[in-house]
């Protein structure tokens, strides 16, 4: 039992969600609500980054899990001393920190969504995005050679410092961006400025990118276009980061290099033998069948060698197709009574129960949750009204 699941709701996830369910759920939130594609998300994007690293890091999490938040903030990760949102953004998504983001331009990350045949058998796909280039006109300078002058607003720091009294012998500074230059520190005369990026150094323009979806790739994995990103003048180019999204497969489940299935067989294949086909991800049709004389136990578990995942590093080697069976068994009343003792002959002997005259004979009937669920809340509803604590004093 966890004492809060603040973090995990946040997350989306249960309490006992795996660190690759947690690290799944991380991703689609922070790309979603990033303050690039949600500028006024900026309060969610943090709690989304302050719980994965909490619930990311496995000390933390047992912490969390047995005391809560008070328990973090007591074990030194108060609101205060959480890592910035875009540093867990840039570690988990390889952008490298903020001392890098100084010297670069910011990365560029985008979820591609691929199915689970394109992981297996590979694929090409081609995403159009729209970036930031410098401007050939002005070669980045926004305008005329010489037209760029320091902003005399801000003298060039690209912020303003005003000193506010909030109580006798009290004073505050607030830092604001300049209004004047909008933070960039220096200003052109309107009629001097680009006419091709109207001052702003760079332009937009299209880019086609041709990601290579290699066999064996797993969800979540990256694929980097190096200097692909927004250009910026001063800066080197970020990168461009795909993050590969595995949809749902409605037949087959990836485990690492496993494929699990799922296979319906009749109560009489499993005792005396089937015969079923297996469409795999490339097309094959796989026959399997059952030895003679084996029981097919439901839940029972058999595999496939090489029919799983391609290893990235070796596509020729392949896991496990592991297939769980699932037994149907018939209705009531299949069989007439009359032929059950004739059925009874070719089964395993039935065991033996002696009955005694104090013992009490019952009938078992159909187990219902819905009406278990509503009686063990009605009872616990009945046990908080009753008085608590020791002997209670008769009034008159």
């Amino acid at each position: 039992m966890v004492k809060e699941t603040g973090y995990y709701d946040t997350l989306g996830v249960k309490p006992n969600a795996t660190p690759d369910e947690i690290k799944k759920a991380y991703r689609k939130l922070a790309l979603k609500y990033h303050p690039d594609k949600n500028p006024n998300e900026g309060e969610k994007f943090k709690h989304i980054s302050q719980a994965y690293e909490v619930l990311s890091d496995p000390k933390k999490r047992d912490l969390y899990d047995q005391g809560g938040e008070q328990a973090i903030k007591e074990g030194g990760i108060a609101g205060g001393n959480f890592s910035s949102p875009m540093d867990i953004f840039d570690m988990f998504f390889g952008g490298g920190g903020r001392m890098n983001r100084e010297k670069r331009g910011k990365n560029v990350v985008h979820q591609l969504s691929v199915s689970l045949e394109e992981m297996y058998n590979g694929a090409s796909r081609k995403l159009a995005l729209q970036k930031n280039v410098i401007c050939d006109k002005c070669e980045g300078r926004g305008g005329k050679k010489g037209a760029v002058e320091k902003c005399t607003n801000c003298k060039g720091r690209g912020i303003q410092v005003h000193v506010q009294q909030i109580g006798p012998g009290m004073v505050q500074q607030i830092q604001t961006m300049c209004s004047e230059c909008h933070g960039e520190g220096e200003r052109i005369n309107p009629k001097d400025r680009c006419k091709q990026c109207n001052g702003n150094k760079v332009v937009r323009e299209k880019k086609i990118l041709e990601v290579h979806i290699k066999k064996g790739m797993k969800d979540g994995q990256k694929i980097v276009f190096h200097g692909e990103g927004d250009q910026e003048p001063g800066l080197e180019p970020g990168d461009v980061v795909i993050v590969l999204d595995q949809r749902d497969h409605e037949v087959f489940q990836r485990q690492d290099r496993n494929l699990i299935m799922k296979m319906d067989i009749l109560l009489v294949e499993a005792l005396c033998g089937f015969k079923r086909t297996v469409e795999t991800l490339d097309g094959r049709t796989l026959l399997i069948s059952s030895l003679p004389g084996e029981v097919i136990h439901h839940s029972h578990l058999k595999c496939i060698p090489n029919e799983g995942m391609p290893l990235e590093r070796d596509p020729f080697e392949k896991g496990l197709l592991i297939i769980q069976f699932l037994v149907t068994f018939p209705e009531n009343n299949w069989l007439p009574t009359s032929k059950l003792p004739l059925l009874e002959r070719l089964l395993p002997p039935r065991e033996d129960v002696m009955v005694t005259d104090d013992m009490e004979v019952v009938e078992l009937v159909e187990f219902d949750p819905k009406q278990y669920n509503r009686e063990f809340r009605g009872e616990a509803y009945q046990e908080d009204e009753r008085p608590r604590g020791g002997v209670q004093c008769q009034t008159s």
